[in-house]
Order: structure tokens, then C-alpha cells, then sequence
């Protein structure tokens, strides 16, 4: 074996060690037939056709219209990391006889505890009906136009589905090919497979994780127990 394969291979094998092994080759089109096979995605997708309908039936078009949805995209990742941190990793609480947990996080928790569990990748379709009358509900009492709720919408059931492909992609078998992608697919696995306390962000690498200091150097972090533990409530 040549010194550049030699190395080649101690490369690979350590970065398996924090971002999971591959078991098998898969193509970005079987990928997505299989994505194809959860609810969330067909939810989220009803939405956005009967919000797109909806929005030009309704007409009235102003650029003002454009506020809402690029205010959205630019907090995206401070909520998307908010979320994480503070309701995915929710620990439950016992209040005297009463435990206080939700739905969101226990899934979160199976999640982590088997990352290849696809299923367990997805919003569960329960939560996404609630998830589903707040995003449509809210906007058409809060925004003083219906045309402009309805654009408000539409961009967020596009980022929903950017969101549940992306997560659901860097957890199957799939390999990124494009530079930008494999740095956002490393940081989301780095959290699953290296330390759960940090990079929280899924669909950006080294955004909101750089702003709240949670983007460290991977090689300065030890490997955590509870990775696949979350709060070592199994132990």
C-alpha cells in the first residue's frame, strides 16, 4: 500500500468514527423515492399547493409582500438552533406526581439513540397537525393582508420541506457530492455521532453554532457518552 492510500485510509477511518459509517451505496433518486414513503412530507406539500392556489386566486400582489418571507429566511437559522436546544432537547421534569415531557422530544430522544431509524427522522405527523394550524392560522390574523399572509406560507412550507429532505439526506446512506452540502451534512452527523451539546444548526453549518458558540473545533471535543443517551436517561 502507497503512503497516500495508507493515508487515505486512516482519513476515512476517523472521520467514520464521528460522522457514522456508510453500509451501503445510494443514489440521490433512491433517496428520494424513499423520502416519498413518510407523511410529513406529503402534509407539508398539501400546504404549500393549497397555499399557492389560494395566493393566486387571491391576486392583489405587492412588494411588500416580500417582507415577511425574507425576514424569515434570514432568522431561520437562530430559530432552527433555538428549537433544537431548547424543545428537541427538552429534559423531562417531574413535578410532584406529574412528568412533564412532549412528544417532540421523545421522538428527538429515539431519534438520537438510532440515528439510521428513518422514520424517527421526520416531524411526527401528530405534532405536524398542530404545526400545520399554527403556521396557517397565525399569519392570517396576524398580517394585515391576506395576500401577504398567504406569501408568508408559502415560503415556510418550502423551508419546512427544505428542512425534513436535508435532515432526512444526512441520515441515509447518501454521500454529499457538493462542497456546501458536505459541510452542512458533517456538522448535523458530528452532533449525532461526536457530541450532542454542539452544532445544533441542520440545514446551515457554522451559522447560528458560530453566533451562540456552539461550533467548536471537532478535534478539540471529546467524544460524548450520551450522544445517543440524551440526559443518560437510559442509565
Amino acid at each position: 500500500m502507497t503512503e497516500t492510500a495508507r493515508l487515505a485510509e486512516e482519513q476515512s477511518a476517523t472521520e467514520e468514527t464521528i460522522t457514522g459509517a456508510r453500509r451501503q451505496s445510494l443514489t440521490l433518486g433512491g433517496a428520494f423515492r424513499e423520502f416519498l414513503r413518510h407523511p410529513s412530507p406529503w402534509m407539508m406539500a398539501t400546504v404549500l399547493v393549497g397555499a399557492v392556489t389560494w395566493r393566486i386566486a387571491e391576486g392583489d400582489w405587492q412588494t411588500s409582500d416580500l417582507w415577511g418571507p425574507v425576514l424569515f429566511v434570514a432568522l431561520f437559522p437562530v430559530m432552527e438552533w433555538t428549537i433544537h436546544v431548547f424543545i428537541l432537547h427538552w429534559k423531562p421534569r417531574q413535578v410532584g406526581p406529574v412528568k412533564i415531557d412532549t412528544q417532540l422530544a421523545s421522538a428527538h430522544r429515539r431519534h438520537h439513540r438510532d440515528p439510521r431509524d428513518l422514520p424517527l427522522v421526520f416531524i411526527p405527523w401528530q405534532t405536524l397537525i398542530f404545526v400545520i394550524l399554527g403556521l396557517v392560522g397565525i399569519p392570517l390574523l396576524a398580517f394585515p393582508r391576506i395576500g401577504a399572509a398567504l406569501s408568508f406560507v408559502i415560503l415556510v412550507s418550502v423551508v419546512g420541506l427544505v428542512y425534513e429532505w436535508m435532515h432526512y439526506l444526512m441520515h441515509t446512506d447518501y454521500r454529499p457530492k457538493s462542497r456546501a452540502f458536505r459541510k452542512v451534512w458533517r456538522n448535523h452527523r458530528l452532533h449525532h455521532f461526536k457530541s450532542e451539546k454542539y452544532w445544533f444548526t441542520v440545514t446551515t453549518a457554522g451559522t447560528a453554532d458560530r453566533l451562540f458558540g456552539t461550533c467548536p473545533d471537532p478535534a478539540t471535543v471529546p467524544t460524548s457518552p450520551t450522544a445517543k443517551n440524551l440526559h443518560a436517561l437510559d442509565a
